[in-house]
């Protein structure tokens, strides 16, 4: 999408919020319910397909769903339930209507009403309440992180690496369902233990296999809250890529046009641990044929285009083994970090770049600029990377004020947002400092927009160097005056 259209588009949806903060953006307060509180049966699940994908380092999961309203008022609240680990692992909820992609409008926030049940809820607000027997087709989309046990928890550095996934063959429904079927989506074919259960009419057990691809289901009438656990184990010889701390700092230099970005890790691999020291002369050999391995030994980062001075370093300093390309097509900064990150590894790093502000920054009407970077990038994947907690910093000109944004990031996962002030270089006031937290992200947000307004005047913009130049007038004017001070001991 281009800016204009963007910006055009996001003009509309930034709202300013009164208060001390003068900032706009998503909320995160949660839904506060009667300790008592249990969803009305007011909604039945006519057909429902529950798709989990495990082909990455984290759990996808999609539940398209025909809901329909079993009771005679119209109704717009949908709930759905999770476990109290579920709620604190799950993330990147998003809402659809898989037959129109052109409705809007879905409001998703989290249910507080006993902190000591297992169960807990999401509330789905549709666009428009449902009338008695009307019918929507919903797409429920969220990613859990975390989700995996690597079994066995210990194996050899050539090992092949077998993950365990848990989850119910019954999707979790605080509703009743009349048809539902569950799908499991695996990296290979290579499964050698799943749970298995009775099956209904002509199968007569479940699931069904097809290469990589189990099939729960389907079942008929099931009942609201019913579960089946049941747990696959399957190879992944891939790195469990977590990134458990992800600060994001987006610097903005109107006198430069420039905009620094800089982002610093504490990456984890959540893999398998190795049951044996770790043998250096192993590794170098199997380099030779380049064997799949689930340590992580690499990195890619593609960067918007025209980045440049791109850096790499860790706690120790700078790491020469990386690789920076930049062209009129792309902009790639290729990572390798020290040493190859074993399952149960940590390796922290920064990494950084700048741009120019033109292909981020644009003027408004009068003293308005809008500013449209990615919320977060970093590195891209097969395997995918999982970032457990995200904060994001845009430190603006001093001077900066009426601060709003928008993000095309769910706004379930944004958990806080402040502006603050914060001293630089040269500052007399500080310069205004947007803070945005988020939880439980995955690549597949990578990119998503962060749009933020911002007023700055022609005055705050002289502020800076008007002090410099003050300040160093200042500094000759008291030389020339010491200068004149004669010092010189008298004769006389």
């Amino acid at each position: 999408m281009k800016f204009t259209a963007v910006a055009a588009a996001c003009l509309s949806l930034l709202s300013q919020v009164s208060g001390d903060t003068n900032i706009a953006g998503p909320s995160s307060s949660k839904v506060v319910l009667p300790a008592a509180f249990k969803p009305p049966q007011v909604f039945k699940n006519a057909n429902l397909v529950h798709v989990i994908t495990l082909e990455k380092n984290y759990a996808k999961e999609n539940i398209n769903v025909l809901i329909e309203n079993a009771s005679p008022e119209p109704q717009d609240e949908y709930f759905l339930p999770f476990t109290s680990n579920q709620m604190e692992r799950i993330g990147g909820i998003e809402v659809k209507d898989r037959k129109d992609a052109t409705v809007s409008g879905f409001v998703v926030e989290a249910v507080e009403f006993d902190q000591t049940s297992d169960t807990q809820y999401y509330r789905i607000r549709l666009p428009t309440p449902l009338p008695a027997k009307g019918q929507q087709t919903l797409g429920i989309s969220f990613f859990y992180l975390s989700a995996f046990a690597p079994l066995p928890a210990a194996i050899q550095q050539s090992d092949k690496q077998y993950l365990v996934y848990q989850f119910s063959a019954y999707c979790p429904s605080a509703y009743p369902t009349l048809k539902q079927k569950t799908e499991v989506k695996l990296p290979s074919s290579d499964i050698p233990d799943y749970t298995k259960i009775a099956g209904s009419g002509e199968t007569k057990e479940f699931p069904q296999k097809q290469g990589s691809k189990l099939t729960y289901g389907p079942f008929p009438e099931v009942p609201a809250g019913a579960v089946s656990p049941v747990k696959v184990r399957y190879e992944f010889t891939k790195p469990v890529t977590h990134v458990s701390q992800l600060e994001r700092d987006v610097e903005v230099s109107h006198w430069g046009g420039n905009i620094a970005f800089e982002e610093r890790y504490t990456l984890y691999n959540y893999g398998a641990n190795l049951s044996s020291q770790f043998n250096r002369v192993k590794w170098a050999q199997s380099q030779y044929f380049n064997p799949q391995s689930y340590a992580l030994k690499e990195m890619k980062v593609p960067l918007r285009v025209g980045s440049k001075d791109a850096y790499f370093t860790d706690v120790i300093g700078n790491v020469s083994t990386s690789r920076f390309r930049s062209n009129k097509r792309e902009a790639v900064l290729e990572l390798k970090p020290r040493y190859p990150v074993f399952g149960g590894w940590k390796y922290p790093f920064t990494i950084g770049w700048n741009a120019d502000a033109r292909r981020f920054l644009k003027k408004k009407s009068g003293d308005t600029f809008m500013l449209n970077v990615p919320f977060i990038e970093g590195p891209k994947q097969q395997e995918g990377v999982a970032f457990e907690q995200v904060q994001v910093r845009v430190l603006l000109p001093e001077g900066a004020e009426n601060v709003r944004f928008y993000t095309t990031i769910p706004e379930s996962s944004i958990t806080d947002h402040t502006v603050d002030l914060q001293q630089t270089y040269l500052d007399t006031i500080g310069r205004t400092v947007l803070t945005i937290k988020a939880r439980n992200l995955v690549d597949d947000f990578r990119d998503r927009e962060l749009i933020v307004s911002y007023d700055y005047s022609l005055v705050a913009s002289l502020r800076k160097p008007l002090i410099v130049f003050s300040s160093m007038v200042t500094v000759f004017i008291g030389m020339w005056a010491i200068s004149k001070v004669d010092v010189r001991f008298s004769t006389k």
